[in-house]
């Protein structure tokens, strides 16, 4: 069978969710990464479904869009949930997250807010929000003790905001103890430490980075 292969640009950005889903799991896949605004990338935009990446290629079928490769992934190898109802939930965590990220999107792409407020006042509005929603299913993950899809962007969005501010996650303790957790886990952690220590951007521009 074929390796999938997943393209994104060379730093964290969407694609981050697919590679730590792909890596924790321990399923081989085929990282490829551009340089934004490299003459490579312009040529491979021009094939790309509406122009655009994270893509994801395997078995002769491209998929788009973050959320609909995130869902197919969880259907193909069991991470989404036992039933309907978690798979709902998951779903909504997910929507929820991604909300959040577009705040903090528009903060670094936009300046739409100041980096004061977006810490101490629109972050911790959704961060709020996530804890209780997190202690809907008691255990270690979103969904009891296996994780799932929604993880993944979960766990993602938390480092990144603890870029932002390291007290960010500090009055959000049951997310604070799963962003730990996650971290220590045996096929993530050499990876998440060597992006740390190489200083993968997480945007496509150095801010939000320290």
């Amino acid at each position: 069978m074929a390796v999938p292969q997943l393209y994104y640009f060379d730093l964290r950005g969407f694609g981050e969710y697919i590679r730590l889903l792909y890596l924790d799991n321990k399923i081989e896949f085929e990282d490829i990464r551009y340089n934004i605004g490299g003459e490579e990338w312009a040529e491979v935009k021009k094939k790309m479904i509406f122009g655009q990446m994270p893509a994801l290629k395997h078995n002769g079928q491209e998929i788009a869009q973050t959320g609909a490769i995130m869902r197919h992934l969880a259907r193909v190898h069991n991470l989404n949930g036992s039933n309907e109802e978690e798979a709902t939930f998951l779903d909504m965590f997910f929507e929820g997250v991604r909300d959040s990220r577009m705040k903090y999107v528009r903060f670094i792409y936009f300046d739409e807010e100041t980096r004061e407020n977006l810490v101490q006042k629109t972050l911790p509005e959704h961060l709020a929000n996530f804890e209780k929603l997190f202690k809907i299913h008691s255990g270690d993950f979103i969904i009891g003790n296996k994780t799932n899809y929604a993880d993944y962007i979960l766990f993602e969005e938390l480092d990144v905001y603890h870029h932002l501010d390291a007290k960010i996650l500090d009055k959000f303790p049951s997310l604070k103890a799963f962003w730990e957790r996650m971290w220590k886990r045996p096929n993530l952690k050499s990876y998440l430490e060597k992006r740390a220590a190489d200083r993968v951007f997480i945007n496509a521009i150095e801010k939000g980075l320290d």
